[in-house]
């Protein structure tokens, strides 16, 4: 198992011109910083409707997608290369902030989609992210102000 530095997390944000912190509170929220977690997303009923994977847990429907694009050749790439895996999910984040705009409720989409029903869903998320987002940043302030 590879371990996800900082650098990945910075080098993505660098390229979609997001904050690193705002990612890595994602990846925290959504898989604890586990580069090898696989989510099971589930309805109502209980069935497994789908599989997220890695350290920002990519949706198994964007699959197909990467593979087309040649960036990976199955999800066990979205496993075992955790800066692929950041990189990845912070492209999907920048095209769902291209598509509502930057604010936590688009946000919220990453998680819970664009479906008018999850709006409640998508600012919950969005709230668990802003939590861990705030933490990381005073941390951050920590550290420069012990320095």
């Amino acid at each position: 198992m590879s371990f996800a530095s900082s650098a990945c997390f910075n080098e993505a944000g660098s390229i979609f011109r997001i904050e690193p912190n705002l990612i890595k509170a994602i990846a925290l929220v959504e898989s604890n910083l586990k580069n090898d977690s696989i989510g099971k997303n589930r309805d109502k009923k209980n069935n497994i409707k789908s599989f997220d994977y890695g350290l920002m847990q990519i949706n198994q429907m964007h699959i197909p997608m990467l593979k087309k694009r040649g960036i990976i050749k199955d999800e066990r790439d979205l496993l075992d290369n955790p800066c692929l895996n950041i990189k990845i999910g912070t492209e999907i984040l920048y095209n769902h902030f291209s598509r509502c705009g930057v604010t936590w409720q688009c946000l919220g989409t990453y998680n819970a989609g664009f479906a008018m029903e999850n709006q409640k869903k998508r600012l919950q998320y969005a709230k668990k992210i802003y939590v861990v987002y705030t933490r990381l940043n005073e941390i951050d302030k920590r550290k420069a102000l012990a320095k």
